[in-house]
């Protein structure tokens, strides 16, 4: 569970993270980075792709600066991946919402612009 977004850092599970992170599957995977810095790529998301999500959170910083690559709503659809995208001050409840909802949720969230 997430308990905190402030700019450029998230508090999961009781640990602060100060850099861009994945949560795939209860994990998190820290010092997450894009191919290019404030695009976002299916090939981005292989760790969360593996694990199989119903839903992907996608946190695209304070301000939304991180932008969906061209086609990357149509391919996280074809693989049966819902697609919730919003700045990180929202976007980390919505991943709350949906976890306590009991679904299969996983996130990419850029902490800083």
């Amino acid at each position: 569970m997430i308990e905190g977004y402030e700019f450029g850092a998230m508090t999961v599970d009781g640990v602060r993270h100060t850099h861009d992170l994945l949560l795939v599957g209860g994990s998190v995977v820290a010092d997450w980075w894009r191919g290019k810095a404030h695009l976002l790529t299916i090939m981005d998301l292989s760790p969360v792709l593996a694990a199989r999500p119903e839903v992907l959170v996608v946190g695209t910083g304070r301000s939304g600066a991180m932008q969906l690559a061209p086609g990357l709503a149509e391919a996280l659809e074809e693989r049966n991946v819902e697609l919730v995208a919003l700045p990180s001050p929202e976007a980390w409840k919505a991943y709350n919402e949906l976890l306590a909802e009991g679904r299969r949720v996983a996130g990419a969230f850029h902490l800083t612009c």
